[in-house]
């Protein structure tokens, strides 16, 4: 298990916002518990003098452009890149540093999959070079992946058929448990678990980790198998774990 840090961005500033509040069109409606005039690539810089691989920068809406391609350039094959990526634009985040994209929203229509868009994407940058964003919601007892900004349900169910399938796909999941995501009470164990259980590639969990215990209860309950980010409550973020103390965990921490 690994630890994999995070670069949000907003209107070309770093922050940390509550998952689901984000709305299309509704600027205000956002929830922002951080924000910094720190730059994006001086973030990015940190995690390449600490060693960490993996990580993601997802760029909140318009305005990220610049921001995000300066934080790739500064750590080269370091970072992932997400937000609004489509086949015409992907592989110009792979030249500017991203060691992969990230795709959600790109790949749904009407809620449901379409799988000639994810089959361009993989055309255009190689199924090596593909996340696939399954960050989701729980609805009747079931996880649902949710689009456009997160507030919409999709009929794709985060499960071990939708997770063999796509695994054809892509090099790599990120999901975020929506419903936790950035409120720091704790992480989605049942979707920890699933994830661990099920998925055949490398998976990264975000949502509600509030302390390093959660981190050992993402490592426990996945198996090992599910890495982790930590938004919110990491003191890089106004949070209250120390990004050191995260550090040296993720030191500890089996190869």
């Amino acid at each position: 298990m690994r630890f994999r840090p995070c670069i949000d961005l907003r209107g070309g500033r770093v922050v940390q916002i509550v998952g689901g509040s984000l709305r299309d069109g509704d600027d205000q409606a956002a929830v922002v518990n951080f924000q910094t005039d720190r730059s994006a690539a001086d973030y990015a810089r940190l995690y390449r003098a600490d060693g960490l691989t993996g990580g993601h920068v997802i760029a909140l809406g318009p305005g990220n452009e610049a921001a995000a391609r300066s934080a790739l350039a500064a750590y080269p094959g370091g970072l992932h890149y997400g937000g609004g990526v489509t086949p015409d634009n992907a592989a110009s985040y792979l030249e500017a540093g991203a060691s992969h994209v990230i795709v959600t929203s790109y790949l749904f229509h009407q809620g449901r999959l379409q799988e000639a868009r994810l089959a361009a994407l993989v055309a255009a940058v190689g199924r090596d070079r593909l996340v696939l964003d399954l960050s989701c919601r729980k609805r009747d007892g079931h996880y649902y992946v949710v689009t456009d900004r997160w507030q919409k349900f999709t009929e794709l169910r985060v499960d071990e058929a939708t997770l063999a399938t796509l695994a054809a796909s892509c090099d790599e999941f990120l999901v975020h448990g929506v419903d936790v995501e950035g409120l720091r009470m704790g992480i989605e164990a049942d979707l920890v678990a699933l994830l661990g259980a099920k998925s055949p590639r490398p998976v990264t969990y975000a949502g509600g980790v509030r302390t390093l215990a959660d981190l050992d209860a993402i490592r426990d309950l996945g198996g090992g198998r599910v890495d982790a980010t930590i938004g919110s409550a990491l003191d890089l973020f106004g949070g209250q774990i120390p990004y050191q103390d995260v550090l040296a965990w993720h030191r500890r921490q089996p190869a």
